[in-house]
């Protein structure tokens, strides 16, 4: 074509297409469709024909016509008019062209820089004009062809891929990019896979070249991958399972997008052989690509901890920023049960939870125990368990494990198990190697044991050494962590979240933004509860979004708030109306305390303001709340009872300076069906106020559940509930004595 630029015609420049197809046993003539005709350069100058071309024709062919003396005639004068105002059109439009499409100037330098031959920079033209025009396709395809003139064929592999994926009717682009991931080497299987996927949508195309190329192509890959798994499966019945047969049927199968075979495949090859922790890398690929994410986050994190280094790095990149729950450990472990770092990590988990809730701690003793059980030489799970069997007055058991540490484990470690019995420590023989010990090293055998306090005073020491190790400072942010010391864990993360390493500023920022509204001068909590109720027909909603100034030395810490109440029926109907909810938004400032054993009180003053009809009205309202819940929440890793109780006070100006109290008592069992926590229970609720007022004043029972669905914040849980209630006061009474109410609820927060 003549619009094309220099060296990118359809025949001398194919960028070594045919090479590749030629190894792929495909036909040559499929170049024929692949050439830069299909690319932008066309439309790229139809816009240039079209802004100038049509004008400036026009403009001409017109002033052709024109003679000397015509304009002195009116027809004269208005062609001349006419022609210069299309002159003046043609050159405002080329002139604007800039302004119509934003990435113009960028591809005039990028189709300079090719005719130029200098394909660095039109590489780089074209990435700066991708940017500019991100849903254009045809800059991607030209920056693909343009990297591989350059022999970057992965690179061209990635941005085919995007520009397929903007436009999937472009099959002659599809077919580019199903060559390339033919060809890959990394993540070969997956490749392999997308590739025969993209042949087989093209082998039924209404253009009968390119389902001709496509289904030949097809053809020569489907059937060998298809022989090969039906030879590898006769001989895994036939003999005796080896890893090298299991893989090499995995990867067939994954190939042929035969995902549950080759998920099977996988994990009885990793069974065979698990010192192969890059069998899990793998694993995990094909369960995320049969649809099943717990499966992958189970391989990830086992291959993530212990085992071989570079699989661990790779699978820590592809986990999840946030830490993974309990269950995905159990998980894990099912897939790989020998891995005691794993393990090992579970219980130190379990342990810290006990530390805040007590239903945890015969979890994390069972953990332990399994672990010495699993592996007697493991001392340092060893003195754990002892100091919880120490704990929980199993002094028998606690004194025979400890006494089989001290005689067997190393000097360090067997004081830990004397001193547990309070048994003065044996003084350790120096080895000549141990004049000037690392204190490094010390620190993390401490960490590792269990023995925080001695690691935070080993970590200080190295980082005196290296004071420009980031990941000493990390160390030190999770050693007080565990020592209940965040403010101090909060100094050392905010240093180790600049560091350059990508891993341990990632780490240590998302522990930072953790712990950060904590300690934070000023933070904002939001929550909100939607709830259905069928007693008034009526869908009401409540929330507040405050922030407050976090004064550590003072008792109370002032706040702003804004509160919502508000209903979807907003009155009761009939011959007496009555208003179902405040129906406004009430913006106030005030004070509260810090949460002493779960009670705390508050006062605010501010304003109501009616979002119905805009009124406004002084609002007052203070109180105190309390909250507690004792066995397993709906947090807690194992089910168990639990006994949950909330009760507010709260004095409200606008309902005649009354004073409401509420009591919510729940008493039931938490459980769990995989993922999904859940809670069953039974609500015993009374309110009553100072006024007497009969709305106030009234007791309910009956059955709830609660849960928590998977994947989604910590904080969010579903209530559903149905109670049987009756009024404890019926003057002015307008209802019945008695009432049902099936009610449904949402409850979210968050603090920033």
């Amino acid at each position: 074509m003549a619009d094309h630029p220099p060296g990118c015609g359809r025949t001398e420049d194919r960028f070594r297409v045919d090479d590749r197809k030629a190894r792929a046993g495909l036909p040559a003539h499929l170049s024929r469709g692949l050439s830069w005709e299909h690319s932008l350069w066309p439309g790229f100058q139809q816009r240039t024909r079209i802004h100038e071309g049509r004008y400036f024709r026009a403009s001409r062919e017109k002033i052709l016509r024109i003679s000397p003396d015509i304009p002195t005639t009116p027809k004269g004068r208005f062609q001349i008019r006419l022609a210069a105002l299309c002159l003046i059109t043609a050159a405002a439009l080329a002139q604007d062209a800039n302004t119509l499409d934003p990435a113009y100037a960028t591809l005039t330098k990028a189709f300079d820089a090719l005719r130029a031959r200098d394909y660095d920079a039109a590489i780089s033209f074209f990435e700066k004009a991708a940017s500019l025009a991100p849903n254009r396709a045809d800059i991607r395809k030209n920056l693909a062809y343009t990297l591989l003139k350059t022999g970057d064929s992965e690179a061209a592999r990635e941005r085919f891929g995007e520009a397929m994926r903007l436009d999937p009717a472009d099959l002659h682009l599809a077919l580019e990019y199903a060559f390339l991931c033919y060809e890959a080497t990394d993540n070969a299987p997956a490749r392999k896979a997308e590739a025969r996927r993209i042949f087989d949508r093209i082998r039924t195309a209404p253009d009968p070249e390119l389902s001709a190329t496509a289904a030949t192509a097809f053809g020569n890959i489907d059937a060998p991958l298809a022989a090969g798994i039906a030879r590898w499966r006769l001989a895994l019945t036939t003999s005796p399972p080896t890893f090298s047969g299991l893989y090499e049927l995995a990867q067939l199968a994954e190939q042929r997008d035969e995902l549950d075979l080759a998920a099977d495949s996988y994990r009885r090859a990793f069974q065979v052989l698990p010192e192969r922790k890059s069998i899990l890398l793998e694993l995990a690929r094909a369960e995320k690509a049969r649809g099943n994410p717990e499966g992958a986050m189970a391989a990830l994190l086992a291959a993530s901890r212990g085992g071989e280094t570079r699989a661990a790095e790779l699978a820590k990149e592809q986990l999840p920023a946030r830490y993974p729950y309990v269950y995905e450990f159990r998980k894990a472990l099912d897939l790989d049960p020998g891995n005691n770092a794993l393990h090992r990590e579970l219980a130190y988990l379990l342990l810290a939870m006990s530390e805040k809730n007590t239903s945890e701690k015969n979890p994390a003793l069972r953990e332990f125990k399994d672990i010495v059980e699993r592996s007697p030489a493991d001392y340092m799970s060893a003195v754990q368990l002892g100091l919880l069997y120490l704990a929980d007055n199993q002094v028998a058991l606690a004194t025979q494990i400890l006494r089989n540490v001290m005689a067997n484990a190393d000097q360090a470690t067997a004081n830990r198990a004397r001193m547990a019995l309070k048994l003065p420590p044996l003084l350790e023989e120096r080895r000549p190697d141990d004049a000037n010990p690392d204190p490094r090293v010390l620190a993390e055998r401490s960490y590792q044991a269990g023995f925080f306090k001695d690691a935070k005073r080993y970590y200080l020491a190295a980082l005196e050494q290296n004071p420009s190790d980031a990941s000493i400072a990390l160390k030190l942010g999770w050693t007080n962590n565990l020592l209940h010391d965040d403010a101090t864990a909060l100094h050392w993360f905010d240093i180790a979240r600049h560091s350059s390493d990508h891993a341990i500023s990632t780490e240590a920022s998302r522990a930072y933004e953790n712990l950060r509204p904590g300690f934070a001068l000023v933070r904002t909590t939001l929550w909100i509860y939607p709830l259905f109720s069928s007693r008034w027909n009526d869908l009401f909603g409540y929330g507040q979004i405050k922030t407050e100034l976090n004064l550590k030395k003072s008792p109370v810490h002032p706040y702003v708030s804004i509160r919502f109440v508000g209903d979807a029926r907003r009155s009761t109907g009939g011959v007496s109306p009555q208003n179902l909810s405040e129906s406004a938004f009430i913006l106030g400032g005030g004070v509260a305390t810090r949460y002493w054993r779960g009670a705390m009180a508050w006062f605010e003053a501010g304003t109501t303001v009616s979002y119905l009809n805009g009124s406004r009205s002084p609002d007052y309202r203070g109180g105190v709340s309390y909250g507690k819940t004792v066995g397993a929440s709906l947090a807690a890793e194992h089910g168990g009872w639990f006994v949950e109780t909330l009760a507010d006070s709260v004095f409200v100006s606008r309902f005649d300076n009354d004073l409401l109290n509420y009591s919510q008592n729940r008493v039931g069992y938490t459980s769990s069906l995989g993922p999904l926590k859940i809670q069953t229970f039974w609500n015993n609720n009374l309110t009553f106020d100072a006024k007497k007022q009969y709305w106030a004043n009234f007791a309910e029972t009956g059955p709830g559940v609660r849960f928590h669905p998977p994947g989604t914040p910590p904080s969010l849980a579903i209530t559903l509930g149905a109670v049987r209630g009756a009024y404890l006061r019926n003057e002015g009474n307008p209802h019945r004595p008695n009432f049902i109410d099936f009610r449904a609820g949402i409850w979210y927060a968050f603090t920033k």
